[in-house]
C-alpha cells in the first residue's frame, strides 16, 4: 500500500502572547487564515488593506549609549511600507542598523516571518512607524503563519512603550484580490482583567527625549535566551519579498 503524507502540523497563535494581551486587559480578535507568509499575502487572503496590516522585522542596532553592543529592536510598519534603516538609524540615534542574523531567530525557536510585535516578550525594543497610528485598528502577526490578532494600534503603542517615529518609505505595491483568497474566521477574546492601558507621558510623535530611547535600548540590548534543542534541524523556508 502506498504510504499517505503526513499534513505539517499548523502552529496557532502563540499562548504566551494571547496571555499576555489578556492579562493586560487588551481587548483584541484572533483570526484565522490560510497559511501566509507576507504581509502582502495576509492584505490579500484578509481582504484588508495594506495599511491595515502591520508587518514585523527584527532590527540589529549599535547604540553608543549602551556599553554593551548588539541590542535588538522590533519595528513595526504599515504593509503599505518599506522600513528605510536610515530613519531607523536617525530615530534612535544609533551607530548601525542592520537586519538581525539568522541565528537570533534560532535562538528565539521562531521562523523569519512570523515574528510579533511584542517585542517586550523576549525583551527587545520597539520602534512603531508613525503611519501605524493612522489607522484605528491593525492586523498583527503572532508568531504564526495561520493566525493574526486584530487590536487598536494605540493599545499597542502603549501596552509596549514603543517609540514612535517615521521609519518608512511608500512602496508601490497594490492589493489584487482574487478568488482564490480564502475566508477568514475571526475569534474574539475577551481579556482577563478590565483594567485599561496607561497612557505613556510621551511629547509629540517622534519627539521622544534622550531618556526614553535609552530606557528602550537598554531593555533590547539583553541578548535571547538559547531555547532548548528538540533534535530536530533548524527549518529553513525562502520566503517571497514583500
Amino acid at each position: 500500500m502506498p504510504k499517505t503524507k503526513t499534513k505539517p502540523k499548523v502552529k496557532p497563535a502563540s499562548k504566551q502572547i494571547i496571555s499576555f494581551l489578556k492579562k493586560s486587559g487588551i481587548d483584541f480578535d484572533v483570526i484565522s487564515h490560510r497559511k501566509v507568509y507576507t504581509a502582502y499575502d495576509l492584505a490579500q487572503t484578509a481582504g484588508a488593506k495594506l495599511e491595515e496590516i502591520a508587518k514585523t522585522l527584527l532590527l540589529r542596532v549599535e547604540l553608543p549609549m549602551l556599553k554593551k553592543k548588539g541590542a535588538y529592536f522590533v519595528v513595526v510598519l504599515p504593509a503599505s511600507c518599506n522600513v528605510d534603516l536610515q530613519k531607523v538609524k536617525r530615530a534612535l540615534k544609533a551607530t548601525k542598523v542592520e537586519i538581525a542574523p539568522e541565528g537570533v531567530f534560532k535562538k528565539l525557536g521562531l521562523e523569519p516571518g512570523a515574528v510579533s510585535p511584542f517585542g517586550s516578550l523576549h525583551k527587545f525594543g520597539v520602534l512603531i512607524d508613525q503611519s501605524v497610528l493612522k489607522t484605528k485598528q491593525i492586523l498583527v502577526g503572532a508568531e504564526s503563519f495561520t493566525e493574526s490578532l486584530r487590536l487598536k494600534a494605540k493599545d499597542l503603542v502603549e501596552l509596549e512603550q514603543a517609540i514612535v517615529a517615521i521609519v518608512g518609505k511608500k512602496n508601490n505595491l497594490k492589493v489584487q484580490r482574487g478568488s482564490s483568497a480564502k475566508k477568514t474566521v475571526k475569534k474574539t477574546v475577551k481579556p482577563k482583567s478590565k483594567s485599561k492601558v496607561k497612557p505613556l507621558k510621551r511629547g509629540p510623535v517622534g519627539t521622544q527625549t534622550k531618556k526614553t530611547v535609552k530606557k528602550a535600548a537598554k531593555a533590547a540590548s539583553h541578548r535571547p535566551a538559547k531555547k532548548k534543542s528538540t533534535g530536530r534541524g533548524p527549518i529553513r523556508r525562502r520566503l517571497p519579498s514583500v
